[in-house]
């Protein structure tokens, strides 16, 4: 009895020792460098001019126009869209004035001509109360008075966004509707962002790709009442694209049909007013490339090149994936695509229109002339 007794202990104690000594890593951690060796050509220039037709620059001084100018040159950023026109306003807990917007626009001509395109955006806050939609409209047509060239749509409408009485606005509210028309007669394209991608609606478990990115930022979870399904809220969106046919929209992400481009080429058989944004889906396409080349070879007329958050070096894989014929690199952030991406190596004809051509067709600021000229 007392020989087995040792003899259990011992086997025990051999067992916790060796938990003790075997090394442990979480899933973050975890990020091994690839010891494939194929051919590597990073791509940090653009191979011709381009726009990004969604970026956010909340507060365009002299100094930083000069700052966004030369990286843009870098870049060979032939232009920018500046969403936020407006601004916001925290005191207010709304966008800003028309003042504001007037104000960058004149800065901008002053210190950066046809650099940096300016959209407007609209305010919901009193969306509701007599009278809401006809002074949104008259603003709206001001503001275009004062420059701006497109209106820019948040994903808070549909999501926080609520009316007079505290009820959810949605996306397709008949209310917005002057808004839409009104875009339609005055030739201006709407950018609208609804939603979030469909994982952050599903359980956070280890089958949810979005996983780490729920971890690490933990607000982006939602649920069915949270603040609505998501199939609801695109259905939403998409109401609006066939009862507005007349209107220009870009559905910024792809609507979140990157993953899935069966359907975002029914999106587009569908909707003939509807453009894509490739904004912040990038490492949708670097993971299938065969498939997002002959997908942009269909629609190359329909798709337009667009970052999101602003920063130079993210820039490069975006050309990378686009431009090369690379294999197996990194994307910039582990949260986003932990897998790694491949190049589509897209022909000089639909590089062009991804890259200037579809932006100035649907954006009247933008001179395809000097995008031309810049291209020799």
């Amino acid at each position: 009895m007392r020989y087995s007794t040792l003899l259990i202990t011992l086997v025990l104690c051999h067992q916790l020792i060796g938990q003790d000594t075997e090394p442990t890593m979480s899933f973050e951690e975890y990020d091994p460098a690839s010891t494939l060796v194929v051919p590597e050509n990073p791509v940090k220039r653009a191979k011709f001019p381009f726009v990004d037709v969604h970026s956010h620059q909340w507060n365009l001084t002299k100094e930083r126009i000069a700052s966004l100018v030369g990286e843009m040159n870098e870049l060979n950023m032939r232009a920018m869209v500046n969403l936020s026109g407006r601004g916001f306003d925290r005191a207010a807990g709304d966008i800003g004035s028309q003042e504001y917007l007037a104000g960058m626009v004149r800065r901008v001509e002053g210190e950066a001509p046809d650099r940096i395109v300016m959209f407007t955006n609209v305010s919901f806050k009193n969306i509701g109360q007599d009278g809401w939609a006809k002074e949104a409209v008259r603003q709206l047509r001001e503001d275009v008075k004062n420059g701006a060239t497109g209106l820019k749509i948040y994903k808070s409408l549909g999501f926080s966004t609520k009316d007079s009485e505290g009820n959810r606005v949605a996306v397709d509210d008949p209310r917005i509707d002057p808004i839409w028309e009104a875009c339609g007669k005055l030739g201006i394209p709407v950018i609208i962002h609804s939603a979030d991608p469909a994982q952050f609606w599903l359980p956070m478990d280890a089958n949810n790709e979005r996983w780490l990115e729920l971890k690490l930022r933990p607000r982006r979870k939602r649920s069915a009442d949270n603040p609505a399904p998501f199939e609801q809220i695109i259905a939403e969106q998409h109401n609006i694209f066939k009862k507005h046919p007349k209107t220009t929209f870009i559905n910024a992400h792809m609507g979140w049909m990157a993953n899935n481009l069966d359907k975002a080429g029914e999106h587009l058989d569908t909707y003939p007013n509807v453009n894509f944004g490739i904004g912040a889906v990038i490492a949708e396409f670097g993971r299938q490339p065969r498939r997002a080349k002959a997908f942009f070879e269909k629609y190359q007329d329909r798709i337009l090149f667009a970052k999101d958050a602003y920063n130079k070096e993210e820039f490069y894989t975006y050309f990378r994936v686009l431009e090369s014929e690379d294999e197996y690199f990194p994307y910039y952030k582990k949260y986003h695509a932990f897998w790694r991406m491949y190049g589509l190596g897209l022909s000089d004809e639909v590089l062009r229109k991804v890259y200037y051509k579809n932006a100035c067709r649907i954006i009247p600021a933008l001179d395809l002339e000097m995008f031309e000229a810049a291209d020799d």
